[in-house]
């Protein structure tokens, strides 16, 4: 949530079209989850699309008209990718604590995005609350 709110106040104030992008990061058939759980692929798949449809419904909601789109392979080569082929702006992505071995193991998605994209990028973190999203997004947008 902290990534859709942080990313819907950025585009109501700079008049910017939305893009929604969901990787499932695939190994040998399952997908691990925060915590260490283990999920098939498919069901992978249809959390997130799920998830997807959820935030496309919430920034319509609020007056967007999102594109979405779900990938597959290692998250910072998706985004790296999506975004050049969208000609993105801006990139903001969502940030998960990892210890030192899994740093060391899977490496750091927002390093290598920070690393090999030509646009800027938003590690969004702080929490939002209900109340002062509402209040951020009656704020006017940027006149052009």
């Amino acid at each position: 949530m902290t990534v859709h709110r942080r990313g819907a106040k950025l585009a109501r104030l700079c008049r910017a079209e939305v893009f929604l992008l969901a990787v499932v990061e695939l190994s040998s058939g399952s997908v691990v989850m925060e915590g260490g759980f283990v999920l098939p692929v498919d069901d992978q798949i249809s959390n997130y699309k799920n998830i997807l449809a959820e935030g496309v419904e919430r920034l319509k909601a609020m007056g967007f008209s999102p594109t979405a789109r779900l990938g597959m392979g290692d998250a910072g080569h998706v985004i790296t990718e999506v975004a050049r082929e969208i000609d993105a702006n801006l990139v903001v992505v969502g940030h998960r604590s990892q210890g030192p071995l899994a740093r060391w193991l899977f490496g750091s998605t927002d390093n290598y995005l920070i690393n090999h994209l030509q646009c800027s990028v938003l590690v969004a973190q702080t929490e939002i609350s209900d109340d002062q999203f509402a209040q951020l997004l009656t704020i006017p947008a940027a006149r052009s």
